[in-house]
């Protein structure tokens, strides 16, 4: 759809207004140009359709009854599935506290009333072009995802391990105060971090029993394989470091690059302790699921090998034992630190 020009982007649109020549006029100027219109009187009305058609643009009227179009706006903004449609306000107001309450709103831009032709459609459409350019990285990234929870799934005792990751690195990265990008990075780095074992033989990877020289040497190559899969995608750019470091060793004895100390992103480092952390406490058929107690015990041992990061180790047996990340304890399946 990005390809198109913004002349023939089409798409489907949501109007809300209580006044109802206002709601046909609006839907004779969209339908005219190829767009598919929905039209509702009622912000509650609004936020029905968005939850059953398939919306990629809302054009509110901001003075409803009941539901104002901010509330309304604001609500769409708060939840997962509709946050990345565009939203448009039209108002018969020009002051600027309406604008600045559309900003903390979420809006995307602003019509005044009497709308005109000219600017409502160049508007939309531009706004059309960006939402469908989402669409495509969206699908990009579900792909990915798809990807690594097939590998994954070839292996039964790593059943759930991509999501337990994704929670853990991201409730230890925000416990540690690390940005919400990073944070972001470490709950997609979760379900995608060992995405590069496609690569790898099956026989290699569920092989119940120690690697041969060679067949480690070829498991060694799976985080530089993974940062190739995903390098192309922008939005990963944050995650990127997390795949290609998560297997390095605060001592330098890691993996693919022989990283040490902080020359390893902070946020490879959150990923490493709570990925060991999975695969001491759930079971393998190598191995039995560790209690808290003893997965934290020889997480220390490993910390004074030189292996962990010290202090984010500290701070993570800290939140353990607090007892308020209780559900970090739960899940059965298991991660693979191979």
């Amino acid at each position: 759809m990005s390809g198109k020009s913004n002349q023939s982007v089409t798409g489907t649109i949501l109007v809300a207004d209580d006044q109802a020549a206002n709601r046909e006029l609006l839907e004779e100027l969209l339908t005219l140009e190829g767009f598919k219109v929905a039209s509702v009187s009622t912000g509650a009305a609004a936020l029905e359709q968005l939850s059953i058609l398939p919306i990629d643009l809302v054009l509110l009227d901001v003075m409803m009854p009941n539901l104002t179009g901010f509330e309304v706006c604001e609500k769409i903004k708060a939840n997962p599935d509709t946050y990345l449609i565009p939203v448009v306000l039209i108002t018969a107001l020009s002051d600027k506290q309406d604008r600045i309450e559309g900003i903390r709103a979420g809006a995307d831009d602003f019509l005044i009333r009497p709308v005109d032709r000219t600017e409502l459609l160049a508007r939309v459409r531009s706004l059309l072009t960006l939402k469908f350019r989402t669409d495509e990285l969206e699908r990009a990234e579900s792909v990915l995802f798809t990807l690594a929870r097939s590998i994954e799934g070839k292996d039964p005792y790593t059943h759930g391990h991509c999501e337990r990751l994704a929670d853990y690195s991201a409730t230890l990265g925000e416990h540690l105060k690390l940005s919400e990008d990073q944070v972001t990075a470490l709950r997609r780095a979760g379900v995608v971090h060992d995405i590069g074992k496609i690569a790898i033989p099956d026989s290699i990877i569920l092989k119940p029993t120690s690697l041969s020289p060679d067949e480690w040497k070829l498991m060694r190559e799976h985080p530089v394989v993974g940062e190739r899969i995903c390098a192309p995608l922008k939005s990963f750019r944050s995650v990127l470091p997390i795949i290609r470091h998560h297997h390095e060793k605060f001592d330098g004895s890691g993996y693919p690059d022989g990283l040490a100390g902080e020359a390893i992103p902070i946020t490879a480092r959150v990923l490493q302790i709570v990925d060991v952390y999975d695969a001491l406490t759930t079971i393998r058929p190598y191995k039995r699921a560790f209690s808290i107690t003893d997965a934290l015990q020889t997480m220390k041992m490993e910390v004074a090998k030189g292996w962990w990061d010290p202090h984010i180790f500290t701070l993570f047996e800290q939140f353990i034992r607090s007892g308020t990340a209780d559900f970090l304890s739960r899940g059965a399946g298991a991660g693979s630190n191979r």
